[in-house]
């Protein structure tokens, strides 16, 4: 079967990604993860049932939706840990070498990577629930050395090099 989309038809279009939801057991511990590691700020979050947070970056609307749940909203089980069927979550930065200093601060495991062919630098990261974090960098606006793509330091996909850094 073949679909043949007359011309005057009108298709729907998306025009940019809200939020990324995260299910965690772990919700202090996340809320510090993003916002002291990684940058964001908590914003204003409706007064739902459940308990949770939502997270800005440069002020913009909330793009981290967080909140201490079960397999479902509300359910009071276990939330499942890692990232499950998404890969990771795509963020745009700056600062590579400024995040790399406060990673190694504060003692979180890092990969890093220099893009082929593209200006773009990535550093892979994994938050509390072992969710995969990849921020993005303009390389042309950055300053300092690029990636580290020695053995050890350099992304690799697939790899998974979650250690959990739960904190009292």
């Amino acid at each position: 079967m073949s679909l043949t989309l007359k011309q005057e038809t009108i298709m729907p279009a998306v025009s940019h990604l809200l939020h990324v939801a995260i299910k965690t057991n772990h919700l202090d511990e996340t809320i510090r993860f993003y916002c002291d590691v990684l940058g964001f700020e908590r914003v204003e979050r409706p007064k739902f049932k459940h308990e949770g947070a939502w997270l800005a970056c440069g002020g913009r609307e909330p793009s981290i939706h967080l909140y201490k749940a079960g397999p479902h909203v509300g359910d009071g089980g276990p939330a499942p840990e890692g990232s499950s069927a998404i890969d990771h979550v795509s963020i745009q930065a700056s600062g590579f070498q400024d995040y790399v200093a406060r990673f190694k601060r504060l003692s979180v495991e890092w990969r890093e990577f220099d893009v082929p062919g593209f200006p773009l630098w990535q550093i892979f990261v994994f938050d509390p629930n072992g969710v995969q974090i990849e921020l993005t960098f303009n390389a042309d606006a950055e300053r300092g050395p690029g990636p580290d793509m020695s053995d050890g330091r350099r992304y690799k996909a697939g790899e998974y090099f979650f250690k959990p850094m739960m904190t009292a």
